[in-house]
């Protein structure tokens, strides 16, 4: 009963995030609620799969620690223009071809990690977040196209879960910190209920079981721009994740060796890529839960394992899934702006490790913010350029993403004359 207990506990703390992607996914793509019910569903079926290839170590993949995965919320904003673009096929050809990236070239991430630093991955990753604020506005008003889009009620439900969610922050502390987003959208459901917004017709037609279905949407495509991207968003997954492995290392007061980061990083891959080939989403270590291994102190990975097993369980229950799907577009819109609004906290965050008092690195920050967000405003800018140089300049996040890294390697990585001094630093020498 105590192992179930603490299984509970990090099921809650993460499923907010675990079902939050499908939603704000399958919405933008326009899914239907059958559809959307198996994406949630397979969704928490993959995160529990990915956390059992992850605590089970052995000699080809899995770190052995207590962590938990789920989907990436940086994948949230390339998966929505990747199928906007290209088609759903495309997506997911994508995902697979990113986890194959990832599976074949684990065991070389260490020496790569070099060229994502955390002025690459910080730019990257507040790009993504500001993306996707556009989507939480428009959920707050009720959901693009929706009849009664900007109506009063809706921009009142929105605002109120996002106060709630802020009353939780502010009066509460560890594990109700932990699941306060979940519990803003329960409450905003129960009360959008009694408003008359909610539609539980989805909850009695959906199935008490079913199985995983490979292809469900059809057979993936493999668009070159959209295997780049998702590229992109595995090798910052993979980034995150390294630090929530050393984090754990010393919770667990186990030292790392690069086989074991190789070993992780192989079944992220692996992770990934059944992700694509069930589609699903790219799955990457949730920093949550390590959280709450601090905070309970219980870091035994039999506690993960049941959690694995919990969340393979409720993927199995379309039941559990179609629950989610009921819950109104201002309550979503609600939760995303903290959500969306933490995903930009968190690219500051690891810019905050960056040393500003360099021109070269407020550059670095400047230009590729400024690409990702002009290639995001005004996505015909590079419209006439060839195809070939398309590939780079089609998506905001990938044109962001890829002017940080080109320049983080002229300016960081290949050599420089900053050992020597300049005419001007010798003269102020002299002068003092």
């Amino acid at each position: 009963m105590k192992l179930f207990s603490l299984g509970l506990q990090h099921v809650l703390a993460m499923y907010a995030g675990a079902i939050i992607v499908p939603l704000i996914v399958g919405g933008a793509l326009g899914l239907s609620v059958e559809q959307l019910t198996y994406l949630v569903s397979i969704d928490l079926f993959m995160c529990g799969i990915a956390t059992l290839l992850q605590v089970w170590k052995n000699r080809f993949f899995g770190i052995g620690f207590p962590v938990v995965l789920g989907c990436t919320f940086t994948a949230v904003g390339p998966i929505i223009a990747i199928g906007n673009q290209y088609g759903v096929s495309a997506v997911y050809g994508a995902i697979i071809a990113a986890g194959l990236f990832v599976v074949l070239f684990a065991k070389y991430f260490g020496q790569l990690v070099k060229f994502f630093p955390p002025i690459v991955t910080g730019s990257v990753v507040t790009v993504i977040g500001i993306t996707l604020i556009p989507v939480a506005m428009n959920n707050m008003a009720g959901g693009q196209g929706a009849k009664d889009f900007g109506d009063l009620s809706n921009i009142a439900l929105s605002f109120g879960v996002l106060l709630f969610i802020i009353c939780l922050y502010r009066f509460f502390t560890g594990f109700i910190r932990s699941i306060a987003i979940l519990i803003g959208m329960i409450v905003g459901t129960i009360v959008a209920a009694f408003m008359g917004k909610v539609d539980f017709s989805a909850v009695s037609e959906a199935s008490w079981f079913h199985m995983p279905d490979l292809f469900y949407f059809g057979v993936p495509s493999f668009n070159l721009t959209a295997i780049l991207t998702m590229i992109l968003v595995a090798v910052v997954s993979i980034v995150e994740s390294t630090g929530v492995y050393f984090a754990l290392s010393d919770i667990c007061e186990r030292e790392l060796t690069e086989k074991d980061l190789a070993n992780g990083y192989r079944a992220e891959g692996l992770a990934i890529l059944l992700g694509g080939l069930f589609n699903a989403f790219p799955y990457t270590t949730y920093s949550q839960n390590v959280g709450l291994v601090q905070l309970s102190g219980v870091k035994t990975r039999n506690v993960i394992y049941t959690v694995g097993i919990m969340l393979v369980a409720l993927g199995l229950i379309p039941k559990v899934a179609a629950v989610t799907t009921i819950i109104p577009a201002p309550v979503l819109g609600g939760a995303m702006v903290a959500m969306f609004g933490m995903v930009v906290a968190y690219g500051i965050k690891m810019l905050s490790k960056v040393e500003f008092a360099s021109q070269e690195n407020l550059l670095i920050i400047a230009c590729s913010v400024g690409m990702g967000l002009g290639v995001t405003v005004v996505p015909d800018l590079f419209s006439q350029m060839p195809s070939s140089v398309r590939i780079l300049t089609d998506n905001g996040i990938v044109a962001g993403s890829m002017t940080a890294v080109v320049l983080n390697i002229i300016f960081n990585v290949l050599p420089s004359k900053k050992g020597m001094k300049t005419v001007s630093q010798l003269s102020e020498q002299k002068v003092s």
